[in-house]
């Protein structure tokens, strides 16, 4: 399970095929490949499942992801970079200053319904490919789950979305309305329930990447917990986390990794924690001619500290970065005696106080920056023709397996489940603690949401958690919030000119 994603040449090569790139409105439309002429063999169906995948792990042109977004909009980080306009879709919101108009809510509606749009197109066409019934029933469930993590995604982020089963005609695109969330939740939980006995339970090294049964039960369990639906969440996760707390899954092999800091390794990809990851390579040649399209990790580069430069021989060998997502220094106290804290932080004050490296000071400096995906002149590429910063090889978790035991024990708790010492619940929270020698804790919410705080801190969860917990305007008053608005990405305005979707009320709409 820790070899190479080799699925990747397949990504790259779907991407050419099925993507929507500008330099194919040049190409000879004797040379294309039309619709109703395609999705006929298994080769098609495999092709326009990597389409799909590609959209998953989509980043943006300006250098950043869903992670990024997450992460700077939580109490924890803050976006830093060059200047107070430097990749301003962070600063804005960082800083809460977002508009309909300005934000990165434009990639994130777009990655999601680019998403559908293929999910739908081959869900469509999927009954009439010719091959084998079983592993079109696998390509098929894959569609759904993916299809399921583009509206999870969406219906948090904006809430009132529409809901795309099928191909809509071009005529009637301006005509589509919103849904409300209660049938998005209830097209998910169908896709997933749909999916879960269509996927296998591990997958072979060369399919390294590909969704499983418990990527998505363990999705099934998280969008439970969102709609509060705790003892539905709780039995999904359990599943997925297996019968003995801290003991390797029998069915799927799940189990915590013994050292914390190597799940940030990029030699140790696909390990027993990991549910789903979204896939990065060092080699896929992505260049400033369009930089989203890199398969490369973006993270990498803008989360790395500008300027670097090591003084001594026991410096670390950070590549010099963009100075993007800094921690606070609150957070930083509140990490700094965790045994996780080096594999988190990387404390560059430290570093240059103490004459070992020096670096510059980003926008509103910290001195602590995000050590889990900081790009190092040990992993960068080795392709002579690739843009170094543009293809840094460490994948994203999109979910491990310590997060769904924190949830399925916050689910537990909720559910008004025992959880006292020897429960259950004590298990899989105290499991996480035990991995990095820390002694047990009563399972309370707020032992549970701290332990959430230091364990995924970087990763994208601060801010969904916060929002909700109920607790994102507190937390993040000092940086602009307002209650009753920030829960929410205005939907951008872009999507609303000419058509009959409506803007939130968190945003002035009527919807």
């Amino acid at each position: 399970m820790k070899k190479k994603y080799t699925y990747l040449a397949a990504l790259v090569i779907a991407t050419q095929l099925l993507g929507s790139c500008k330099k194919d409105l040049d190409v000879n439309p004797q040379n294309r490949i039309l619709l109703e002429n395609y999705y006929k063999t298994e080769a098609d169906a495999f092709a326009a499942l990597v389409s799909v995948y590609d959209r998953f792990g989509f980043q943006a042109s300006g250098l950043y992801d869903k992670v990024a977004i997450m992460d700077v909009a939580s109490d924890d980080q803050v976006a830093g970079g060059g200047s107070a306009t430097d990749i301003n879709d962070l600063q804005v919101v960082s800083n809460y200053s977002l508009s309909a108009n300005v934000g990165p809510q434009g990639y994130l509606w777009n990655r999601g319904y680019s998403g559908i749009f293929r999910a739908n197109t081959l869900l469509q066409k999927i009954d009439g490919i010719n091959m084998d019934a079983g592993k079109k029933a696998r390509i098929a469930a894959e569609t759904k789950t993916l299809r399921a993590i583009f509206y999870f995604d969406l219906v948090r982020f904006f809430k009132n979305i529409p809901l795309i089963t099928g191909i809509v005609d071009p005529n009637d695109l301006y005509n589509v309305v919103q849904a409300p969330p209660a049938e998005v939740y209830a097209l998910i939980e169908k896709d997933l329930t749909e999916a879960i006995p269509g996927l296998p339970n591990t997958v072979v090294a060369a399919e390294n990447g590909r969704i499983t049964k418990g990527a998505a039960q363990a999705l099934l369990g998280k969008v439970y917990l969102w709609q509060k639906k705790y003892q539905q969440a709780a039995d999904q996760l359990q599943i997925v986390n297996g019968p003995t707390p801290g003991q390797t899954n029998p069915t799927y092999g799940y189990k915590l990794i013994p050292n914390f800091g190597d799940l940030f390794k990029t030699t140790n990809k696909f390990n027993s924690e990991s549910i789903l990851e979204i896939v990065h390579s060092a080699n896929s040649l992505g260049g400033w001619g369009d930089a989203g399209a890199s398969e490369g990790n973006l993270l990498s580069i803008i989360a790395g500290p500008r300027g670097y430069a090591a003084l001594t021989t026991t410096a670390p060998d950070y590549h010099t970065g963009y100075g993007f997502l800094s921690f606070y220094k609150s957070f930083f106290d509140l990490i700094h005696f965790d045994p996780r804290n080096k594999a988190t932080v990387a404390n560059l004050d430290s570093l240059k106080t103490n004459g070992i490296a020096n670096y510059q000071n980003s926008f509103n400096n910290t001195g602590y920056f995000l050590e889990k995906f900081a790009g190092r002149v040990s992993n960068r590429t080795t392709q002579p023709s690739a843009t170094i910063d543009l293809n840094f090889p460490h994948d994203i978790y999109e979910i491990r397996l310590a997060d769904t035991y924190l949830l399925e024990a916050e689910a537990l708790l909720s559910a008004g489940a025992n959880v006292s010492t020897g429960s259950r619940a004590y298990q899989l929270l105290n499991a996480v603690r035990a991995r990095v020698a820390l002694n047990p804790v009563a399972v309370t919410m707020d032992n549970i949401e701290k332990e959430r705080r230091l364990e995924l801190a970087g990763e994208g969860h601060r801010w969904l958690d916060l929002v909700r917990w109920g607790k994102a305007a507190s937390a993040l008053a000092f940086k602009g919030f307002v209650a009753g608005k920030h829960e929410v990405f205005p939907i951008p305005q872009s999507e609303l000119n000419n058509t009959k979707l409506q803007q939130n009320k968190e945003w002035g709409g009527t919807k």
